[in-house]
């Protein structure tokens, strides 16, 4: 999908106002253009997740995300304010999985950004906050930087092939009613190269990143209670992302979807009818008591394609305020017209630890 970020989310359930432009059908994406930020648009975010290795096939998962949550919409903001009225929230989230030392780690930044230690689109920087960075340079290469104490990421990822846009006439679609949508798009299958340094030990490493882009104003309905998300990239060089929307009457909203993308790069829209996902095994936070579905068998008979994912690790919770979400790496395996195939890739669950509408923690 990716809507990642509980915290942009309660925010996100209650925001719509007529000063914020709505994600409607239509839109005509341009790149570079759209790598950038959508002011006019309530709620944005830049998701990177990905599957790394070292030299010794030690693998790591990883996932650095930014946000961006309006607070004043262009139209309201004068000229020669102070520079303490703040425009847009910034939010950040930092996960590291080492699955060798079956450790996970996840670190939060937010800030106001009000002396330009965080912000959008400065020189090279598409997004920063603090020391964490994503830059764009001119050769169309994405650039990641994160810093902590706990872990630090360096690494810089290539496209293979163009962006991937979701849904249909320029929406990805994620309720009925109007104005439950987002403009999304994504580069499936990044070719990455860099360090990861965990406990103390730096990694150089390798391997495949998954990228979403998305902005919207309200795209969730008031009887929408989370949602489980996933991208998968095969070996046999087709990618994955489906998204379930959970109904408070415990059903799948109808509004669900996904797309498929070939070898060659060609796109298909998937609605809710055009596959099944079905949990098959549960993990239960000690930390929190959230109850998450862990491991999915996936069916898309179109395609011919079934298998399962599990993840390389069953704690993968995010236990954050005010909201509290499973975001992790997985495996998968199955098979595609009688043929076995394997990949990898990220699967998210939200909602299981309370409420999307307002904050619990």
């Amino acid at each position: 999908m990716k809507i990642c970020l509980a915290l942009i989310t309660w925010a996100m359930s209650s925001a719509c106002g007529q000063d914020w432009r709505s994600a409607i059908p239509g839109w005509q994406y341009q790149f570079p253009r759209d790598h950038h930020h959508h002011p006019e648009f309530k709620i944005e975010w830049w998701y990177f997740t990905g599957n790394l290795f070292d030299q010794t096939g030690r693998r790591f998962g990883f996932e650095l995300t930014f946000f961006r949550e309006g607070v004043i919409p262009p139209s309201q903001r004068m000229p020669g304010r102070s520079r303490f009225i703040v425009d847009d929230l910034k939010f950040a989230h930092f996960t590291i999985t080492d699955a060798n030392a079956r450790r996970f780690q996840f670190i939060q930044k937010t800030n106001r950004g009000t002396f330009a230690e965080a912000g959008f689109d400065r020189g090279g920087n598409i997004a920063w906050i603090e020391n964490w960075s994503l830059k764009l340079n001119s050769a169309g290469e994405f650039r990641l930087s994160a810093t902590t104490g706990k872990a630090n990421l360096e690494l810089t990822m290539v496209p293979e092939s163009a962006p991937v846009i979701h849904g249909t006439d320029g929406v990805s679609v994620k309720g009925s009613g109007e104005n439950h949508a987002s403009h999304y798009y994504s580069f499936p299958r990044l070719m990455t190269q860099g360090a990861i340094q965990t406990a103390g030990h730096p990694f150089n490493v390798t391997g495949l990143s998954w990228f979403d882009h998305e902005w919207a104003t309200n795209q969730l309905a008031p009887n929408q209670v989370g949602w489980n998300w996933l991208c998968v990239q095969f070996a046999n060089r087709t990618e994955l992302m489906l998204y379930q929307m959970r109904l408070d009457n415990g059903t799948i909203d109808p509004a669900s979807s996904g797309t498929f993308i070939d070898s060659n790069g060609k796109a298909t829209h998937l609605t809710s009818q055009n596959f099944a996902m079905t949990p098959v095994a549960r993990w239960k936070s000690e930390k929190t008591g959230a109850d998450y579905p862990v491991e999915w068998r996936i069916e898309i008979p179109s395609r011919e394609l079934t298998f399962t994912v599990r993840p390389i690790l069953r704690d993968q919770e995010l236990a954050l305020a005010p909201l509290t979400y499973w975001e992790g790496a997985i495996d998968a395996i199955g098979n595609v017209r009688e043929n076995e195939i394997r990949g990898a890739g990220y699967l998210e669950l939200t909602g299981y630890a309370g409420s999307l509408g307002e904050p619990t923690r």
